[in-house]
This record gives C-alpha cells, structure tokens and sequence, in this order.
C-alpha cells in the first residue's frame, strides 16, 4: 500500500497564508479527493504534496519518509504524477510527441481516450480544453506512478468522458488524489476519501458517502424561500 500525507502544512505567499495547519492523508490503491471552492487551499495542498510548493511549516510524509525537503522533479523520479489544471500538457508538441514522453507505447492511452487517436498528428496547442485534459490524463496512465495527483481531471470534458475519467482514475493501481470545486458525480457509490478545506483549513474528513448525507442534511435543514 502506498501512503502520502501533509501534516500540519503551512503554506505562504508573500504576507498570506494560503493553508493553517492542514492534515490530509490518503491511502492507494484508492482515491482521495480535496473538495474546497476557489480559495479553499485545495491547489495548494495538491501541488505541496507535489513539491511545487514549499511549506512554511509541517511535513510531507510518502510511505513513512518524510519527504519535504525533496524538490519535485525527484519525487517525480520516484513514481509521483502531478497533472496540473493548466499548462498540463506541451503545447507545440503533437499529440502523438505528447505521448511518447510519457512511453513510447501508447496504445492504452487511446483505449481510454478513443477521441484522441484522430487527433494524433495535431499539435496540443490547437486541442480544445476537453480534448487537452484527455491528453494530460492519458499522459498520467501511461506513467505507471504509484501517486497519481490531478487537479480538476475533467474540466472541459463532457459528462460521459468526465465519468469515464473517474472509472480510469478509480481504477489505477496507484495512491490518486485529485482537487475538485465539488464533489464530482462519477464518485458517487464509490468507495473514496474527501477532505472538505475551507479558508486553508480541513473541515470534513471521511467517506464520500458520509459527505453527501451530511450534505444532504444541510441542505434539508435550510428554510425554503
């Protein structure tokens, strides 16, 4: 089983605090998800389990080692994918040069992203959001990492290809944690972790069926207008 976790993570940005103390962990094979709106430190909790942020304070332990002061290109080495909400793919490179940094055989990317095989010869920057966020996921399921972080895996798709990217994300053999504004409809009966942040701070820890009834309560206790 592969574990990577923040203990008591700060994070700064100049004179702000973008995370206060934040405990998250998750567990693979498995899927994690940093649910928070715009603000909430969810990024920024992703991308200091990553390494692309420094903390301020607290650890990043993967597998019982503490990992903080490793910088990201070597846990990268090591067997950890980030995929970012931007910039997630070489964009004057095609798609096929895309996937082949990644392996040179590819084969299971376009079993995933059937869409993608057409476009083979198209330079990345040219593809839609939808169709780049195919791209960069497929990236990530040839990278065979035993820690698969992703923000926002399917903005721009559309709901059929975003559910089937979380039937391939709950599916790899990997520690997966993914930032997301909510949770997204294709986890729902799926076993999975949430981490609810708030203003840089965890609110909810738990199941993802104990997070939609508490959500569901919370909605059923407001009055009507």
């Amino acid at each position: 089983m592969t574990t990577i976790s923040l203990r008591h993570a700060r994070v700064r940005y100049g004179p702000l605090e973008a995370l206060h103390g934040v405990t998250v962990a998750a567990a693979g094979p498995g899927l994690t998800v940093l649910l928070g709106r715009n603000g909430s430190g969810r990024t920024t909790a992703l991308r200091a389990l990553a390494g692309t942020v420094r903390l301020s304070a607290g650890v990043v332990v993967w597998d019982g080692v503490d990992v903080t002061r490793m910088p990201a290109h070597e846990r990268a080495r090591r067997g950890l994918c980030l995929v970012p909400e931007r910039q997630a793919v070489f964009g004057s490179l095609t798609v096929r040069e895309n996937l082949e940094l990644a392996s040179r055989s590819y084969g299971i990317a376009l079993d995933a992203y059937p869409p993608l095989e057409p476009l083979l010869a198209r330079r990345a920057g040219t593809l839609s959001g939808g169709e780049q966020r195919m791209l960069a996921l497929s990236r990530a399921l040839l990278a065979r990492a035993s820690v698969v972080l992703v923000d926002e895996p399917a903005q721009g798709m559309s709901p059929p290809v975003a559910a089937r990217t979380y039937e391939l994300l709950s599916g790899l053999d990997a520690c997966v944690v993914v930032a997301e504004q909510r949770l997204p409809p294709g986890l729902r009966g799926r076993a999975a972790v949430v981490h609810e942040l708030r203003r840089g701070a965890v609110v909810f820890s738990g199941e993802a069926g104990e997070y939609e009834s508490r959500a569901a309560r919370r909605s059923a206790s407001r009055p009507s207008a």
